[in-house]
């Protein structure tokens, strides 16, 4: 597998970011919602917050406790809403079980939906209209690009446990010319994974995918990140595995991560230029 370098690109990104807010006025601001003790979150949120901060934007970092009310977090995000030093808002996920995803996603004002899962972003996304898009999905996206597969009526499949992330990428995906399947990793068509000329996985499973559902020269895009029996950080591809398998693949960490993280800050300038 050739590596796709996430860290490399992401870098172009950061220079952009940093270059656009030395023109402002102001700094931007960003809002985030910490919530629980999933280590993922809290090495995404550090980052997000490190990156920010050499980039001269301000954040407000909440971190609380998984047991937090939804009436709790959805007080936080109103405030921001209403806040004119606040820009974007974020809702790191996965959220503890026993919370509301869906309402507190709801409850951040469209203008600030710096993560691009509010149903109003998404409806404006499917009519051609948004002025932003996920920063995951646009990192997906652009690491498909950097390996030069031509996307024309080439077969993708998105694995994935949520329709909030799979739903918007895979109409991304779809008008970029892909022949577009979801799949659920609890109902695995091997067959469909067989013949894919690119693989979107964000299953959260180290190691799930292997040679023996991947077609050689095939793109992976792994959006997974979990830990391994021996505590290291890994994705959803067996990279060890797949590492003498033809075609590209985003590593974890170093691939999905960075992109994410820049073009999260670059949907921040985006939106505090709008409002």
């Amino acid at each position: 597998m050739t590596l796709i370098d996430g860290k490399a690109l992401a870098q172009t990104i950061h220079n952009e970011v940093a270059h656009d807010v030395a023109t402002l006025s102001s700094p931007p601001g960003l809002g985030v919602l910490l919530v629980g003790d999933d280590d993922a979150s809290h090495v995404y949120v550090n980052l997000k917050e490190k990156a920010a901060k050499k980039a001269g934007i301000h954040t407000d970092i909440q971190r609380l406790p998984a047991e937090v009310s939804d009436d709790a977090l959805e007080q936080v995000i109103r405030v921001w809403n209403g806040e004119p030093t606040i820009h974007g808002i974020l809702l790191q996920l996965p959220l503890p079980p026993g919370h509301d995803t869906d309402r507190l996603i709801a409850a951040i004002d469209p203008a600030k939906d710096v993560d691009g899962f509010h149903p109003e972003t998404i409806r404006r996304l499917r009519e051609g209209q948004a002025s932003i898009i996920s920063p995951v999905h646009e990192a997906v996206l652009r690491l498909i690009a950097a390996s030069g597969l031509d996307p024309r009526q080439k077969a993708c499949t998105i694995l994935a446990n949520s329709d909030t992330f799979s739903a918007p990428l895979a109409y991304l995906l779809q008008r970029a010319g892909f022949v577009t399947a979801v799949m659920h990793p609890e109902v695995l068509d091997a067959r469909v994974l067989q013949t894919s000329d690119v693989i979107v996985s964000a299953v959260g499973r180290a190691g799930f995918i292997g040679p023996d559902l991947v077609k050689p020269g095939a793109v992976l895009v792994d959006v997974g990140t979990t830990k391994d029996a021996l505590g290291r950080v890994c994705g959803d591809m067996d990279a060890a595995a797949l590492a003498t398998t033809p075609g590209f693949l985003t590593p974890v960490p170093g691939g999905v991560g960075p992109m994410t993280v820049a073009l999260l800050l670059k949907n921040l300038v985006r939106l505090s230029t709008a409002l």
